[in-house]
């Protein structure tokens, strides 16, 4: 049987698309594999990490009729990558065995069988669909998932909580030194929902979203139950398990009423923080922000005893306060953001500080401070 005949660049778009979270090695031999389904016409190709499951179908030519199997995703796109675009490639199945061919070029591959592959079992009580412009959502992503932690003891930090209430969804992430919060405007009202998605999740859906606007902007439909969250968007299905845990109470965190506060250019706050982090140390990363009527001085300094000082020109006539940050922090969450002007709220050197954009309460970001 042919189970798919097709270009090149059809059949590899349509596996890339599934293939993020296939892990080369795997205790599960299988897990290696993408299940390859033919029912009618239509091709479903489906991966799995025993906690994310993700399905895209596809119409590739071929044989009609109904056929499964699994055969390894990684080896399949690395031998597809090295073929011309335009080149028709088709898959058969002979016996135990699949052939891939394009030109002169043919591949026995070794399969294994479809039964075997755990399919996720799909939460029965999903709570009500509510849909999202697929760019919004990869924007509030970019908003906050650098700060996300890694590896993390306190492992519902590793990932991002999802608030979906009335006509908002909000986005927040920390490791515990800072924290991001971004949120959206609904169409929709939705029941409250929270959630707490895997890093890898976040990762994978930031790779997948389109970021196409305007009128006919593709949508992305969410669905939340209590251990699993259902997306669904361009032809694909990406079913996740979520984060257990309880999530630190966010708005405790962002500061309220810093008296301090100066509006500058995001641009050139990143150039110069940029600048003057050349010279921290591999493992102290810190940069020292002296604010005074009118200046921000920049300072960094390294164990070889060299020093940077940057200075740029500010509308500020508040208390004069020396303050120390992780400049990789601060850098983050500016070269994630795409304003012109930043707010930077302070109270004195002990407490946290507040990056905000004018006139805009979408976005916040908490850093803490760190001696130096």
């Amino acid at each position: 049987m042919i189970v798919w005949k097709a270009p090149q660049s059809e059949v590899l778009a349509a596996l890339q698309s599934v293939a993020g979270i296939v892990e080369r090695r795997h205790t599960l031999p299988i897990l290696a594999n993408v299940l390859v389904r033919k029912a009618g016409e239509q091709l479903h190709l489906t991966t799995s990490d025993l906690e994310i499951q993700i399905r895209t179908s596809a119409t590739l030519g071929g044989d009609e009729g109904a056929f499964t199997t699994t055969v390894g995703a990684r080896k399949l796109i690395d031998i597809l990558r090295t073929m011309p675009a335009d080149q028709v490639v088709s898959l058969e199945s002979n016996a135990n065995k699949l052939v891939l061919k394009g030109g002169k070029s043919r591949f026995t591959l070794q399969s294994l069988p479809a039964e075997d592959f755990p399919l996720v079992q799909e939460s029965a009580s999903f709570g009500p669909a509510f849909s999202v412009p697929q760019k919004t959502l990869k924007t509030l992503l970019s908003q906050v998932s650098f700060a996300m932690a890694v590896h993390d003891i306190r492992y519902y930090l590793n990932g991002i909580l999802f608030v979906a209430e009335g006509k908002q969804l909000s986005l927040v992430a920390t490791d515990g030194h800072r924290l991001a919060f971004a949120s959206a405007t609904l169409d929709v009202e939705v029941p409250k929902q929270e959630v707490i998605l895997p890093r890898k999740t976040v990762i994978e859906l930031q790779r997948l979203l389109s970021d196409v606007g305007g009128e006919e902007q593709p949508l992305i439909e969410m669905q939340f139950a209590n251990n699993q969250a259902k997306f669904s968007f361009g032809g694909m299905e990406f079913v996740t398990k979520l984060v257990e845990g309880k999530f630190p109470d966010y708005n405790r965190v962002i500061p309220k009423g810093h008296k301090n506060s100066v509006t500058l250019g995001r641009a050139a706050l990143l150039a110069s923080l940029q600048r003057t982090a050349i010279l921290t140390s591999e493992k102290f990363k810190g940069v020292r922000l002296n604010i005074e009527p009118g200046t921000l001085r920049i300072a960094s300094n390294n164990a070889e005893q060299e020093e940077a000082v940057d200075e740029l020109d500010i509308d500020y006539g508040g208390d004069a306060i020396e303050i120390g940050f992780n400049v990789t922090y601060l850098i983050d969450a500016l070269a994630n953001m795409s304003q012109d002007m930043i707010t930077v709220d302070l109270q004195d050197a002990n407490s946290s500080a507040l990056l905000s954009i004018p006139e805009d309460a979408h976005f916040k970001y908490v850093v803490m401070p760190m001696r130096i």
